[in-house]
């Protein structure tokens, strides 16, 4: 066994472990989902008021070991559900709500900490990112609401996730966030694009169907 795979296999069972003890205690799935987003919001804090004279904030690293904790809360919401019989589609609702504000809430701390330091060019930076972002998400729900699927592009949340944790902790937010606004703008495109060549699609069968059950009618006459 690889020491990649043994600590994987360490951190899945320290991860059943904390779900086996959530769900004995009977905690709401919901109540973590909502736990996720407090501590993001402390996360945020972190970055909104890290220190803009120091070069390597302390700050940042405290925020971002503050979002790995908040990452358990969200990996455990959904298994707690599932292990405790609560799987419920508000759940699924509440969860998907709770993380675009949890991501929000992260930018925004980064948009304070910018402003306070006066770069503009990365408040701008930020804004586009949390814009983006939230595209991504929206746009997958809205794809879905008229086609069966549209989980393409790979600037998605957790992806999202890491790289700010990676920009916290080593102190690179500043290229991170033109990585996340690149990405996360070119997800946005291809699944606009695979959208509309999916409906067209379909369209284009539908309107063959009904052209040929038009002429089969017309011979049966």
């Amino acid at each position: 066994m690889t020491w990649t795979a043994a600590v994987g296999n360490v951190c899945g069972k320290l991860l059943y472990k904390i779900v086996d003890g959530l769900a004995l205690a009977r905690i709401s799935p919901n109540v973590l989902t909502f736990v996720g987003l407090v501590i993001n919001v402390i996360a945020a804090l972190f970055f909104g008021f890290a220190s803009v004279d120091n070069n390597q904030p302390r700050m940042f690293l405290y925020a971002g070991l503050v979002i790995i904790g908040a990452g358990i809360f969200d990996m455990v919401d959904g298994r707690v559900a599932r292990a405790t019989n609560q799987v419920t589609e508000f759940g699924g609702f509440f969860d998907s709500v709770i993380d675009r504000y949890s991501d929000v809430a992260l930018f925004f701390g980064l948009l304070v900490y910018y402003a306070r330091a006066n770069r503009y060019t990365y408040v701008v930076l930020t804004a586009l990112v949390m814009v983006s972002s939230l595209l991504v998400s929206y746009t997958r729900a809205r794809a879905e609401n008229i086609i069966p699927k549209c989980k393409v592009g790979f600037m998605e949340r957790p992806e999202r996730i890491v790289l700010v944790i990676i920009g916290a902790l080593f102190n690179k937010m500043a290229p991170v966030l033109w990585v996340l606004a690149l990405l996360s703008t070119i997800t946005v495109i291809h699944r606009i694009r695979y959208t509309y060549q999916e409906t067209t699609g379909r369209d284009r069968r539908l309107a063959a169907e009904a052209a040929a059950h038009s002429e089969n009618t017309v011979d049966a006459r």
